[in-house]
C-alpha cells in the first residue's frame, strides 16, 4: 500500500484492536485518508498531510470545535480519544487522527430535490450559527484555565484578487501551455478559457470588490465530498481542516457554485433559490449580504485558476476533471450575474 501509516503503533494509541484491513480512501485532494477494520470496529483514519493544515494544535482545535458541535447537534464524526487523552496521535512527525466509520455516501445538487437543497442550506446555516456558539465557548474556557484565548486571523478582510495580478498569471499560464509537449486536448481547452477570461477581466476591471463584509468562524470547506448522506438525511459533514475566521456568506455562495453546477457550467438557479432561502433564514444572513459575497465570489473565480496552477506549475492533475466544468461557470456566471444575484438575494 502507497504511504502505508503506521498502524501498529497507532492502534495502540487508541485501543482499538489489530488491523485487519486498511483501504486508502481515493476521495480527497489535501490529505489521505484509510477505511481501516479491526478487530474492534470500523474506523475512518486520517492522515493530516496538508503542509498547511497539519500542525497538531490547529487539528486539536478543531476537534473539539467539532464535538461540542456534536453536543449542538450538529451531524459530525468527531476523532476518538487516545489512551493519553488526546485526540491526534503523533507517528514518526506525521499527525493522525482516527474517526468512527460513517456509512453513507455523497449527493451532488443535482441528486438533491428542491426541499433537500433548502435542507442542504439550512444545514450550512446551522454550521455558521453553532459555530459562533462553539467558539466562544472554546475560547472562554482556554482562557480560563490559564492558556492564550483562541487567536483568529482577519482573513475576511483580505482584499480581492488585483486584476494586474491576474493578467500577469494569465501570460505565465499561456506561456506554460505553450511549452508543453506533447500538446494534448487539456491543453487545447487551457488556452481557450485563459483567453477567454482575459477579456473578461479587460471588460470588467472596474467592477473589483471592496473588501469583505462580517466575518464568522466556517467550515472553509464545504462542498460534496465532505458531506456524506444516509438515505435523504444528512449523516455527517467531515474535514474540519479549513476551520476558520472568515466571510460566512461567501462560504454559503461558494457552497452553492460548487454543489448546484451543471456539467456545462451552468448553476442549477431554482434549486440555488431554494437552498439560499433556507440559509439565510437559518445563518440570520440578510439578502444583501448575500447579494454582496455574489459579487465578491464570482470576482473570485474570475481570477482564480489554481486547477491549471495545479496542473501546469506542480505536475498535479488530480484536479483536471472538474476544471472544464469550473471554468465553463465563470463564464456563464457573467453573462447570468443578475439572475444569480436574483436566485441568492430573492
Amino acid at each position: 500500500m502507497p504511504h502505508a501509516p503506521p498502524l501498529g503503533a497507532l492502534l495502540r494509541q487508541y485501543a482499538a484492536g489489530s488491523a485487519l484491513t486498511c483501504v486508502p480512501v481515493d476521495q480527497g485532494l489535501l490529505n489521505r485518508g484509510y477505511r481501516l477494520c479491526t478487530t474492534r470496529g470500523r474506523y475512518f483514519l486520517k492522515h493530516h498531510f496538508d503542509p498547511e493544515t497539519a500542525d497538531p494544535a490547529a487539528i486539536a482545535r478543531q476537534h473539539r470545535a467539532t464535538q461540542r458541535l456534536a453536543d449542538l447537534g450538529v451531524p459530525v464524526a468527531p476523532p476518538l480519544t487516545g489512551r493519553d487523552g488526546r485526540t491526534v496521535a503523533v507517528v514518526g512527525g506525521h499527525a493522525y487522527a482516527l474517526h468512527p466509520w460513517i456509512d453513507g455516501r455523497h449527493r451532488h445538487g443535482g441528486q438533491l430535490t428542491s426541499a433537500q437543497c433548502g435542507r442542504l442550506g439550512a444545514l450550512l446555516g446551522m454550521v455558521h450559527a453553532s459555530l459562533e456558539r462553539v467558539m466562544q465557548t472554546q475560547a472562554r474556557a482556554r482562557a480560563q484555565s490559564s492558556e492564550a484565548a483562541e487567536t483568529v486571523e482577519p482573513a475576511g478582510s483580505a482584499t480581492s484578487p488585483d486584476p494586474a495580478d491576474t493578467f500577469a498569471l494569465i501570460d505565465d499560464l499561456l506561456a506554460r501551455v505553450r511549452r508543453h509537449r506533447p500538446a494534448d486536448s487539456f491543453d487545447e481547452l487551457a488556452r481557450h478559457r485563459l483567453l477567454e477570461r482575459r477579456a473578461l477581466l479587460e471588460q470588467h476591471a472596474d467592477r473589483r470588490p471592496p473588501r469583505g463584509g462580517s466575518v464568522g468562524w466556517v467550515h472553509g470547506d464545504f462542498h460534496p465530498f465532505n458531506l456524506l448522506y444516509k438515505g435523504d438525511a444528512p449523516a455527517a459533514i467531515v474535514d474540519w481542516d479549513r476551520l476558520g475566521v472568515k466571510p460566512r456568506a461567501e462560504e454559503a455562495v461558494r457552497a452553492a457554485a460548487i454543489f448546484f453546477v451543471r456539467p456545462a457550467g451552468a448553476l442549477d438557479l431554482p434549486k440555488v433559490r431554494s437552498y439560499a432561502r433556507a440559509y439565510r433564514r437559518t445563518a440570520g444572513a440578510t439578502p444583501s449580504e448575500l447579494a454582496a459575497a455574489v459579487h465578491r465570489v464570482w470576482w473570485e473565480r474570475l481570477n482564480d485558476f489554481w486547477m491549471l496552477r495545479w496542473h501546469y506549475e506542480r505536475g498535479d492533475t488530480r484536479a483536471d476533471p472538474q476544471f472544464p466544468a469550473a471554468s465553463a461557470l465563470a463564464v456563464w456566471w457573467t453573462r447570468e450575474y443578475d439572475a444569480v444575484c436574483d436566485a441568492f438575494a430573492d
